[in-house]
């Protein structure tokens, strides 16, 4: 390298010299700060034009392990394209290259080597058109991102040439991970971990030469994690990248880092969601083996002129409970149960443990199903933002006041999240047909009867948080645009662990009508994407209704249970009052009161809840504790919002 520049500047001084033996300005002290017209005369005549320099192509000994040379066989650049690029970083590497450039390019403030300097340097010019090739953006210094062309408003011969920092520390010694790259959420993995085994992984890690292939996963980051652990089993490095959107600057960048790195360095990349094409057009390269990972099937068009082979990533399918075990040997409990809920490859597993080590250590006690749940949870967190609510839960199963049929539903649903994998995956008591491995539950019962509440202790139970869909986002008034939301959703909970919760689902899986008119057509449709959509569901979706029987029979059938809130009797409406004024300051025998109030006053559990709410706020007010007073206060409010006549005093009716 340095022997390059040595050579570069004897090449230089040659030049110099000549263009101050025929330029009679050249002692002139404002040179380059103007153009005299002894100048312009000069370069407007023949014996203006440049003659060609000697080349030194081919007339030096590479040094032992030269990187330049290096280089130039792993990007494909030819002799000239070595010169250009030495002579493009050469003012990085020595500063008196600056001053130099600034004189032959007549133009003391210009102290790159331009396009017409370059390759004078390198023994032509830019009247040679297949010198101007070496730099047109489908050449491989351009491609390659070794040189970058600035000045784009400047004609060709003009613009500047610019090395970038990266390739510069690279032929200097330093392999630092580009800088933009980590930025870009780009991690490079040394080599390392046991050796492959048998399975797809395997295969692409071990195939006998650079691969570009994109695998569908099953679940979002599996297959991404098992071919970055085997190919780092086989001694190879590899560059994971997780970009949120494609970017050609960081693809193009990727390549470059890859190439520079050698020794088979892969790239691994897990597929945006949104228009991954660009991305792949840009990295699926023949001399580098790239990995697309992603849950989307491949689509030909994004890749086109590329040798692409589409695989089906079935590392899913393998039980994630001996990763877990692997990562937490001192954990105390049933391990299984704690994880049952979470869908985590085996790499995010690694990195679910390790964070509720971590987490256990800050609290300095051993690790526990908090440490765990909440790791777990952070490496799943959603994107639904958008069309949901999202509910932290902080309610369990003592917080609901239910008959004992749909509690016991409610724990099965539970446990059908914790088992699925097992039931519907290791015994293949659902297959064929596309169906996922979801769990989906209908809530249905009057207003007030804690079907949302339910979802929350369904969401707690597991260690999953709760979104709940915001329906007026979803729903559209334009033809497909409701199935595009709701498909973005139902992508999102596939792709992570939460509970979905449809309230009010009637408005989206109403019953199909018989087709009148072009709406009832489109709504037939929307109707029929959802059938589709739920049996291939692979998360948890509740969906709750206060009207079950406009419900669609079709959807009902595919529902794994169907749990009925009933309205409250005498007796659990007394347990629900004393269950919302628990811990409230209360006058003595108030007890007695509530259960005359459960008989006095029909309410359904959510209106219980408001009642209390209003009877303290009414306690806080006055600065007592509340009385049989406020509660029956509260309770008469609640009949006054929803319309009822009120009882009176003694069984007396009173609007």
């Amino acid at each position: 390298m340095l022997f390059r520049l040595d050579q570069l500047r004897t090449t230089v001084a040659a030049l110099v010299a000549a263009r101050s033996a025929d330029d009679p300005t050249a002692h002139d002290p404002l040179r380059g700060l103007y153009v005299s017209a002894e100048t312009a005369a000069r370069l407007a005549s023949a014996d203006g034009m440049p003659e060609q320099l000697p080349s030194t192509n081919g007339s030096f000994t590479p040094e032992p392990g030269d990187r330049l040379r290096a280089l130039a066989r792993d990007f494909g650049l030819g002799p000239v394209d070595e010169l250009l690029l030495v002579a493009a970083l050469a003012p990085d590497v020595d500063r008196r290259f600056e001053p130099l450039y600034g004189y032959l390019n007549d133009d003391v403030g210009r102290r790159r080597a331009s396009v017409a300097l370059a390759l004078e340097l390198a023994g032509t010019g830019p009247y040679d058109p297949d010198a101007r090739g070496r730099l047109h953006p489908a050449a491989p210094l351009i491609t390659g991102g070794l040189v970058v062309l600035e000045d784009e408003d400047r004609p060709l011969p003009g613009r500047a040439l610019r090395v970038p920092e990266r390739v510069v520390a690279h032929l200097l010694g330093d392999d630092t991970l580009d800088g933009h790259l980590m930025d870009a959420r780009v991690e490079l993995l040394a080599p390392g971990g046991s050796a492959p085994g048998e399975g797809l992984a395997a295969r692409i890690a071990l195939a006998p030469g650079p691969v570009a292939v994109h695998l569908r996963e099953r679940r979002a980051g599996s297959g991404a994690d098992a071919v970055t652990a085997a190919l780092r089993g086989t001694g190879r490095a590899v560059l994971r990248h997780r970009p949120e959107q494609a970017d050609r600057l960081s693809a193009r960048a990727l390549l470059r880092e890859a190439r520079l790195r050698g020794s088979g360095t892969a790239i691994v990349v897990e597929l945006p969601h949104s228009e991954p094409g660009p991305l792949v057009r840009e990295l699926a390269a023949p001399d580098v083996t790239v990995v697309f990972a992603g849950t989307e099937p491949y689509d030909p068009t994004w890749a086109p002129g590329a040798a692409l082979l589409a695989l089906e990533d079935t590392t899913a399918e393998t039980d994630p409970l001996t990763a877990w075990n692997e990562e937490l040997p001192s954990y105390e409990g049933d391990l299984a149960e704690a994880v049952g809920p979470y869908r985590l490859g085996a790499g995010q597993v690694r990195r679910a443990a390790r964070g509720a080590l971590a987490l256990a250590g800050f609290e300095g006690v051993p690790v526990g199903l908090g440490h765990v749940q909440t790791s777990a949870r952070q490496l799943s967190a959603p994107l639904l933002d958008r069309h949901a609510r999202q509910v932290r839960p902080a309610v369990g199963f003592a917080d609901l006041v239910l008959p004992e049929e749909p509690l016991g539903m409610l724990h099965e649903l539970a446990g059908r999240a914790r088992h699925r994998d097992r039931v519907l995956g290791e015994w293949r008591l659902r297959t064929g047909g596309g169906r996922g491995r979801g769990v989906v539950a209908l809530f249905a019962g009057d207003s007030g009867t804690g079907k949302t509440l339910a979802a929350e202790v369904v969401a707690g139970e597991l260690g999953l948080d709760l979104y709940v869909v915001d329906l007026s986002s979803v729903v559209d008034k334009y033809v497909g645009e409701t199935e595009k939301n709701l498909e973005k959703i139902f992508v999102e909970a596939d792709r992570t662990d939460s509970v979905l919760l449809f309230d009010e689902a009637d408005a989206v899986f109403g019953k199909r009508s018989e087709v009148k008119s072009s709406h009832d057509r489109y709504a037939n449709l929307e109707s029929a994407y959802l059938l589709q959509r739920l049996e291939a569901f692979d998360g948890i979706a509740v969906l709750t209704t206060n009207l079950r029987a406009n419900i669609d029979e079709a959807f009902t059938r595919r529902l794994d249970l169907v749990v009925d809130f009933p309205f409250p009797d005498v007796a659990l409406r007394a347990v629900l009052w004393r269950s919302c004024l628990a811990g409230v300051p209360q006058e003595e025998g108030l007890g007695v009161e509530l259960d005359a109030c459960a008989k006095e006053f029909e309410l359904a559990g959510g209106s219980i809840r408001s009642a209390a709410v209003t009877a303290g706020y009414l306690a806080a007010g006055r600065g007592s504790p509340v009385t049989a007073e406020d509660v029956r206060a509260g309770a008469r409010r609640e009949y006054v919002k929803s319309g009822r006549l009120v009882p009176g005093v003694g069984g007396a009716w009173a609007p």
